[in-house]
């Protein structure tokens, strides 16, 4: 019983040894098959972009409210429609002519001309050249002189919410592109028209509210549109670029990997000064020239030619099934 029992103690460390030793062997193996590949020292353009979420609205919204309370008689407006300053929008009735006319109407229609000459309505005009809007009422609606009758926008902006972080990138009449949520694959361009001057906290992070003036807003923009701004910090035009993950930090250096000729599979560092970047590209200021090739990791999974990789759990060593012999 002894011996049956040191016999499967036996095969027990074989097989944790076993397994340490395939582990060990591949992870050897993986570290060997670690290649490089070259990339070229080419020139290009880098564009340096800062990018916030925002919303689209008026830059001044105009509520308009009856100047007196009564009842309004005739809407000429409708939502959309562009409207210039001092345009008659609206008719109303104070309370008294309402009442009056409501009286005459039993007389008969030539009673209701009647007063309708001697005691004029009240015309609601447009204070400024704009676009409506909201419209909140109908034709014998009454109002109070605290209710909102319509709403003017002189001209929709787009306000975005930018970091503190970038705020430093961005400058009064710099130029930006607008995409809509609603309209993703439909992008317009807008200059930065106003910086906010006062910080809020949104989520606990500090921003500025930056408005973005669009250059020739389209028809399809509506007030409260999320949309989605990249602004145009910065830019480098025909520089040397490389690709960021060519780039990389020894200590306080920027540094580059270069194949050693003499010695086939070996590199070398190269220090280098580099300018702008945006995330994917780095320009490239001094330490190599263009044309010139530096190295890039690249991790090959490890197969061995004609053959399935073996799992030493699996019965058979798990790399192919067999048959029972017939």
């Amino acid at each position: 019983m002894k011996m049956k029992k040191w016999f499967w103690i036996l095969i027990f460390v074989s097989a944790v040894g076993g397994t340490v030793w395939w582990l060990l062997k591949r992870e050897k193996h993986d570290e060997m098959v670690a290649k490089y590949d070259t990339v070229k020292v080419e020139r290009g353009d880098i564009d340096v972009t800062v990018q916030s979420t925002a919303t689209v609205l008026p830059q001044n919204r105009l509520v308009i409210k009856p100047p007196i309370a009564g009842r309004t008689e005739e809407v000429l407006v409708n939502e959309g429609d562009q409207v210039k300053a001092g345009q008659i929008i609206a008719w109303m009735s104070s309370t008294d002519r309402a009442a009056l006319l409501d009286a005459a109407r039993a007389q008969g229609e030539a009673a209701v001309e009647h007063w309708k000459d001697i005691y004029k309505a009240t015309p609601i005009v447009a204070p400024l050249a704009g676009q409506i809007i909201v419209r909140n009422i109908e034709p014998g609606q009454t109002v109070n002189a605290t209710d909102t009758l319509l709403v003017m926008s002189d001209v929709l902006i787009v306000e975005a919410q930018v970091d503190e972080t970038d705020l430093a990138q961005i400058r009064l009449g710099q130029n930006a592109r607008v995409t809509l949520d609603a309209y993703p694959d439909r992008s317009f361009e807008a200059t930065v028209s106003h910086i906010s001057y006062e910080a809020q906290t949104v989520e606990n992070v500090t921003i500025y509210k930056v408005d973005a003036l669009p250059t020739n807003m389209p028809g399809f923009v509506r007030s409260g549109m999320t949309a989605n701004v990249t602004f145009a910090a910065q830019t480098a035009d025909n520089v040397l670029v490389l690709p960021a993950e060519a780039v990389h930090d020894e200590g306080a250096q920027k540094v580059v990997w270069m194949p050693d000729r003499q010695n086939s599979g070996e590199k070398s560092s190269r220090a280098i000064q580099v300018g702008l970047t945006d995330g994917k590209n780095y320009e490239i200021k001094e330490g190599i020239a263009e044309g010139d090739e530096v190295l890039v990791p690249r991790i090959q999974t490890p197969i061995s030619s004609g053959a399935v990789k073996s799992n030493p759990f699996m019965p058979f060593g798990g790399g192919r099934s067999r048959r029972p012999s017939r």
